[in-house]
Parts: C-alpha cells; structure tokens; sequence
C-alpha cells in the first residue's frame, strides 16, 4: 500500500505537479492522426495535464496545438475559422499560426503595432505513429523526437483503439502491466489451447497455458523496467516455462507480450488528475490487424460502442457495463464483451483516484509495487533537480524495445528474451552496478 502522500505523488499530473512536470519533458502522444485528417478542417479540443488546448492542421498540412482560449478577450478557439493557414476567433477576427503568431488582428489599428506584442502559447508537434504528438516542457530542454517503440518504421502498421476515461492515468497504467489479472478478468477472450505460442482469432486470443497464479521477476531499467511473468506451459511443465514479458517504457507506454499475428502496446496520457486517454495498440507488417477490425475486437468502435470524441456510449458505468449476467451463467466470465470493456468495468470501480492506503498486495502484485516504487522515486528526484526518467543516459532508442512471450526451458535467462543488444549491454552494466554495490556494503559492514 502506499501513504497518502505518495498517492498523491504518482497520480496528480495538474499545474506544478512534479509527475505531470516530469511528462511535460517527453514528446507527448496527444491526439490521434485520423482526428486531424484534412487541411483547413474542424479544430479539435485536447486536455493534457489539465490543460485545454486545441489542434488544427493548416491549409499546408502544418499542425498547430495552441492554447484553447484566445489570449484577447479568453473565447475559446475550437470554434474559430481555420482558413489561410491559420486559426481565426469568431469573436474578433484575431488569427494565429500553427506557432501562436499574430497574423491578423483586424480589431486593432495597423499602425498600433500591437500585433507584434502578442505571442499566444503554442506547443511543437511532431506527427508519426499514427498520433499527432507535442512537447509541452522548455524549448532548451526539449529532447530529439524518436520513433515509438510500436512505428519503429514508418512502414510499420499501425492499429489504433482510442477510449477517453473518467479515471486517472496510473490505475490504468496499472492495469496494463498487470500479467496477473489477464487469466481471470480476460478468462473468456485469452483461451488456453494446445498451442506452441500465444495466437489471435477474430474472436479472441489462444495462450498455452492453463496457471493462473505466474511468478513474477522484475528487471529495473533506467527507462522503467521490464518484467516476467512465469507460468507452467500446457506441455512439457517439467522441463519448460511460459514466459510473458512486459516492458513499461516510462511514463507513458507499456509493450504488452505479443501473438503470433501482431505485437501489442498500451499508452496511456493524463487528461488531468481524474481522468485520461488510454490507447491500445495492435502493430506489426503489412498483414497486422487493420484498424476497424482491430476497434471491432476490442469492442470499441467509434459510431457504435464510442461517440466521435472516443468516449464509450453503449457501455459506461450508469447501465453497469451492460454486463449479462446470463452470459456469465452460460460460461463467460464476465459477462462483458471486449478485453478494454472489461479493464474499463475495474478502472472506474476504483473511482477516479484509486485509495491505494488500504490496499492488500500479493505475490502477484510485484510489478504493481516496482512501478509505484519507480513512478514516485522518478517523480521526487525530477522534483529535486534531477533528469527526467527515460531520458537518462545511457539511452536506449525507443523503437528498438520489444516485449516477449514464448515456451523457454526452465532456467533459461528471461531478461535476454526479446532484448536489442543495446538493451542487453544497459542489463549487464547495472548487473555490474548491482555486484559492486553488494561487494562495497559487505566490506563496509
């Protein structure tokens, strides 16, 4: 469990918060592409850190994320005129480029010069991945933008779920790193089968393995850490382990353990305190899930299960999620179609703080308590003048991490499994970190 303080600490993102402070210094994931396909078309609001902006794609294609609210008389922008590459207000005719500039402000006298005193606040952003991203930090700290792990390519394709949540970011941060709570909670869509390796159907996913109860091993990186969860294989239990490894890339992406059709990827980004943007990620080749069918899966479909701002419609917490009780009599565990439905049904339970002070943890809950435990150092040492987490030297490229899952001979070494040789060499020098600490505090004492 943690205190109040350090629940404090990990979930609150708004104004000078040091954990919101401390994702202010990464490219930030803020919307998707497809919200800004066409030149000159309609803004778009987003909420980052309890910040209200808006986004638009000029008549050159150049994307602006400014400051919702017009730094003259504070009307909102959404409702501007996107024209002539730039974003006019309704209210006075003011019109502001993708930088914040003043290029027109024709309620003023041209001789006044005080278009040239007024600079609205604009954020950089880069678009790849198939999300428009921001850097929301100082300019002088702004870091390289870099592939994501899930479009290490530009040809990489890229499927998109996209559900706006009443829930704050780290529950669901928690929920995606959780290996343990995908043998039950997902019982009914992650079927045990005779398999050699984790498949995908059009109706749910295959895995070979019937444990419910994996031992979990954590591997802290200075990224965030990678982990595995250990379960007996349907065949050769004697002799061989399943091993799902998950990788958390601090703070906003976890690479779930992939199938043999596509790789998978959560990310999540804070709103605000109480609530945020999940997105889950299907990405592979050419012959990776497509986007609709990917959203037809995961039961979350926008026009069906979401509104066109991607917030759930069909089931939300006042009809309880639709859930069919009969269903779960007739054999589904939950009564819930969709692995997000049924992750969303236990994030918003929680309410849009989890209570983390009373809480009883378990053996299978070590990968909840590492990334607490990572989460609160990274945000107290930012808070106290030190680098943000995952831009900590030596720094591994994004695009070469990767998560795992396969059928491994007992003792194998999991933390090699799936690891870049980069990732190997940054294992092996805090292994060598480790050993030199141990061997000074054994002399010591």
């Amino acid at each position: 469990m943690l205190t109040h303080e350090e629940n404090q600490l990990l979930c609150r993102v708004e104004g000078d918060a040091p954990m919101g402070q401390l994702m202010r210094r990464h490219w930030v994931p803020a919307l998707l592409s497809e919200q800004l396909v066409e030149s000159d078309g309609a803004p778009v609001r987003v909420r980052l850190f309890g910040e209200d902006l808006v986004a638009f794609r000029d008549t050159d294609g150049r994307i602006g994320v400014l400051g919702e609210y017009c730094p003259h008389r504070k009307a909102s922008l959404f409702f501007g005129r996107n024209e002539e590459c730039g974003l006019r207000c309704l209210y006075h005719g003011w019109k502001f480029d993708v930088d914040g500039k003043v290029l027109e402000m024709v309620s003023e006298p041209a001789e006044s010069g005080f278009a040239e005193k007024v600079q609205h606040k604009a954020y950089p952003t880069h678009e790849a991945g198939g999300f428009i991203w921001v850097y929301m930090g100082p300019k002088d700290e702004m870091p390289e933008f870099e592939p994501p792990p899930w479009a290490p390519t530009p040809e990489a394709k890229v499927s998109i779920v996209k559900i706006d949540l009443p829930c704050n970011w780290a529950q669901i941060m928690e929920g995606q790193i959780d290996s343990a709570h995908s043998s039950s909670l997902h019982s009914s869509d992650m079927k045990p089968a005779r398999v050699t390796t984790a498949g995908a159907t059009d109706t749910h996913w295959t895995r070979p393995s019937t444990d419910k109860n994996p031992r979990i091993q954590v591997q802290l990186t200075n990224y965030g850490f990678r982990y595995a969860a250990l379960r007996r294989p349907i065949t050769n239990a004697q002799t061989h382990d399943y091993v799902r490894l998950t990788v958390y890339v601090a703070p906003f992406t976890a690479l779930i353990p992939p199938n043999s059709s596509y790789n998978v990827a959560s990310v999540i980004v804070p709103k605000d305190d109480v609530s945020s943007y999940f997105h889950f990620i299907a990405w592979g080749n050419d012959d990776c899930i497509d986007q609709e069918s990917w959203r037809k899966f995961c039961v979350a479909q926008v026009g069906i299960d979401l509104d066109k701002n991607y917030k759930p419609v069909l089931r939300t917490r006042a009809n309880n999620y639709l859930q069919d009780r009969q269903w779960m009599k007739l054999g589904n565990f939950t009564g819930v179609p969709g692995i997000p439905n049924q992750d969303i049904m236990m994030w918003e339970s929680m309410g849009p703080i989890a209570d983390r002070t009373s809480e009883r943890l378990g053996a299978s809950d070590i990968a909840i308590v590492q990334f607490r435990r990572v989460m609160i150092d990274a945000a107290r040492k930012y808070a106290a003048g030190g680098p943000p987490i995952g831009l900590i030297e030596p720094h591994i490229p994004q695009a070469k991490l990767r998560s795992y899952q396969g059928i491994v001979p007992k003792g194998e070494d999991w933390r090699r499994l799936g690891a870049s040789n980069e990732e190997i060499a940054l294992i092996e020098g805090m292994e060598q970190d480790e050993t030199e600490a141990e061997m000074a505090a054994a002399a010591h004492s």
